[in-house]
Parts: structure tokens; C-alpha cells; sequence
């Protein structure tokens, strides 16, 4: 697809692209073969290990987690009142949307805790291999975090993780429809880079485009829409309404720059298909 020549101008050292329909991976573009930090789309990674784990029955999504009042649900959602990084609450539980590494690394931790087994080793048994998502990892000493942002790999396996979420396999499409409905509606919040947001609409682990704007995907892209992006700048969204993923690797960090880029490049390939 000629919309996905437009990384190729982007101010970044390395970068690939990819786009996933319905009837498999569409187009690439760029460095497909070269590992990425994946950053927080890690979070997408860790979000459908909880999945796995609640269908398991493993994990319960309103077990008490985190701060008194807050359960898993909440650590999910971003809404246990847990702050970025380290430290004590700063809200109480289902105030406010905050954005928490420490709250994903917590429910890694539980996860890892309730399936006797370190987080890294069971998100790769039970989504990286299922998926043949052979070239990738969850780095258990990932300074920000394995389950916030562990996550390392080449846009092939990626590209398969973006099929997994337009038509699941290794969850019920009842569960995962749950998990990209908004979760405790209503709750203000900043999305970073992007700024404040009322309402800053999350669900469980999954970032959701509804009516924000600024926003890090497209005008042309549904509401339902609902994906991540890390600060290694990289991005994953699915669009279920239009049936199409996007998924960007780059090894630029997140700033200024993504701003335009990533939104135009997402319109660009929803007016081409």
C-alpha cells in the first residue's frame, strides 16, 4: 500500500510498518526483520495474559489489587489511583484515570503470583507461543517493568498479535469485547502526550480512540477503535469497525515529532483501503 511509504520520511533511525485486515497481513514496509522495543504496547501483550488467566479462572477481575478498594479490574483500567511510577496512591480508587506503569507491574506481579510462575514465562506460554510469536519477549528485567513495557520483538510477531485482537483465539470474542468496552466510564485523566481528557476513556488494558481528541490515531478511525502506543515510539491499533490493524515499530523515542505523523499516517491507510 502506498500510504505506508510515508514512514520512510519520518525523523526516525529505523522503523517498519504493517497493516492486518481480515484476510491476513495486507503490507509492510521497512525493516520488518529488525527486534524493537516495543515499550508500553507491552501493556496490549499483558492485558490478553489477564484475559487468558480470567478464562482460566486464575485471576478474577474484581479480586482485591493494589491500594484498599481497588481490585484487578482497576489496576487494568487504570483507575486504582496509582501513580506513573512508584509511590503511594495519589487518588482514591475509580476518581480518576491515571496512566500507572506501577499499577500494570503490580498486576504482573499477581498474575506471575497466581499462576506459580514469573509474569515473562507465562504471558510467552500462553500468548506469545500459542500466536508463533517466536522472535519475541517479555524482559523479566525490563527497568520500567516487564509487564508495563518488557516487551521486545520484530513486526512479524507483532502483526500476529494484531490478528489475535481483530479475530481472538485464544479468548472468547464475548471476553475480549468486554475488555475494549470502556471501564469505569466517565473518569477524567490525562493521555500522555496528548494532554487532558474528560472523559480519558480506558478499558481493560486497551487505550480506547471514543471522542478524545488530541488523539494518537486518526479522524477517519472509529470510536471503537482501541490499541496503544509506547514511548519507544511505537503504536498498535485495531479498528473494529473498519476490521483493520495498524501496527509501527521505530527506535525514536516518543515526542513532538509523532504528533502529526502517526494520525495523518492512519488516515492515509483507511482512505487507501
Amino acid at each position: 500500500m502506498k500510504a505506508l511509504a510515508a514512514i520512510d520520511g519520518w525523523p526516525v533511525g529505523h522503523a517498519a510498518a504493517g497493516i492486518v485486515t481480515a484476510d491476513g497481513v495486507i503490507a509492510t514496509r521497512g525493516e520488518v526483520d529488525r527486534p524493537f522495543r516495543w515499550a508500553s504496547v507491552t501493556k496490549l501483550v499483558t492485558a490478553v495474559a489477564a484475559l487468558v488467566a480470567l478464562e482460566e479462572g486464575t485471576l478474577e477481575l474484581d479480586a482485591p489489587a493494589g491500594p484498599p478498594g481497588s481490585t484487578v479490574r482497576h489496576l487494568l483500567a487504570h483507575a486504582s489511583g496509582l501513580p506513573f511510577e512508584g509511590g503511594d496512591p495519589i487518588a482514591r480508587p475509580g476518581h480518576l484515570r491515571i496512566y500507572s506503569n506501577t499499577g500494570f507491574n503490580l498486576l504482573g506481579r499477581l498474575l506471575g503470583d497466581a499462576a506459580a510462575t514469573r509474569f515473562d514465562a507465562y504471558a510467552g506460554a500462553e500468548v506469545l507461543a500459542p500466536l508463533r510469536m517466536a522472535r519475541s519477549r517479555i524482559e523479566p528485567d525490563e527497568p520500567r517493568g516487564a509487564a508495563a513495557a518488557g516487551g521486545y520483538g520484530p513486526l512479524p510477531d507483532l502483526l500476529r498479535f494484531a490478528a489475535e485482537l481483530l479475530a481472538p483465539r485464544l479468548v472468547a470474542a464475548e471476553t475480549l469485547a468486554e475488555a475494549t468496552t470502556v471501564a469505569f466510564p466517565g473518569l477524567d485523566g490525562v493521555l500522555p502526550g496528548f494532554g487532558r481528557q474528560s472523559p480519558c476513556d480506558w478499558a481493560l488494558g486497551f487505550e480506547l480512540r471514543d471522542g478524545k481528541s488530541p488523539h494518537w490515531t486518526g479522524v477517519r478511525n472509529s470510536p471503537q477503535t482501541f490499541g496503544h502506543f509506547g514511548g519507544s515510539g511505537t503504536f498498535l491499533w485495531v479498528d473494529p469497525v473498519h476490521r483493520v490493524a495498524l501496527a509501527c515499530l521505530t527506535d525514536r523515542e516518543f515526542d513532538d515529532w509523532a504528533l502529526p505523523l502517526w494520525p495523518a499516517l492512519a488516515d492515509a491507510v483507511l482512505d487507501e483501503l
